[in-house]
């Protein structure tokens, strides 16, 4: 959900990927929360931190709140927004809802390391 709302949100010139410490499949009711948006992440596929070139990462960002977060090596701002694993509609909302008022703060802000 963070990734397809940075995209749908940030100004034009900024890139966004999302992985996962075990990612699974895409939640359909983390399409549908993001869909009553009009943001569509119906194609997104889950990916694992593995899978992300770290060279072209800048600022990492952890949701991770019941779970262990990754660790990710190397000089990059790190962000950790502990938010719950959302379970039912209502709580994918609530998460997106958080996700649409911290994103901006990732743009709007100087970058620190």
């Amino acid at each position: 959900m963070a990734e397809g709302l940075a995209r749908a949100m940030a100004p034009p010139g900024y890139r966004f990927l999302s992985a996962g410490s075990e990612p699974g499949d895409v939640n359909p009711l983390a399409i549908e929360a993001l869909a009553e948006q009009q943001v569509d992440i119906s194609d997104f596929r889950a990916k694992g931190v593995a899978s992300i070139s770290l060279d072209q990462v800048d600022t990492v960002v952890t949701l991770c709140a019941e779970e262990v977060c990754p660790v990710i090596p190397g000089r990059v701002r790190r962000l950790h927004w502990p938010l719950p694993d959302p379970k039912d509609i209502a709580s994918f909302r609530a998460v997106r809802d958080e996700l649409r008022k911290r994103l901006p703060g990732l743009w709007n802000q100087p970058m620190e390391r």
